[in-house]
This record gives structure tokens, C-alpha cells and sequence, in this order.
């Protein structure tokens, strides 16, 4: 699968975040309420796994 999403970042109180939309997360078959995820950096990506 290759998907590409363009978002910017918003200010949410003192950290900087994204709003992802739902179908993002229904596409990946993440449930933001129960599904951890992992976050890491490979050269200038951040990547998101489903744990």
C-alpha cells in the first residue's frame, strides 16, 4: 500500500500535534482508543508502526 497524506502541524497547549482523520486510521485498522503505537526516525521520517 502507498498513501500519501499532506498534514501541518497545530499547536495543542505547550506541544505541537496532527489531526489525523478517522479514514486514516480505518485504512491502517487502527483503533485510536485502544491501539498503541511506535514511533521512530529513520533518517528525516518518522515512522508509525502499529504495535
Amino acid at each position: 500500500m502507498n498513501f500519501k497524506l499532506d498534514k501541518k502541524f497545530v499547536k495543542l497547549g505547550r506541544s505541537w500535534g496532527m489531526i489525523i482523520p478517522p479514514w486514516f486510521f480505518k485504512m491502517l485498522e487502527i483503533d485510536p482508543q485502544k491501539d498503541e503505537v511506535t514511533l521512530h526516525v529513520e533518517k528525516n521520517r518518522i515512522i508509525i508502526e502499529k504495535k
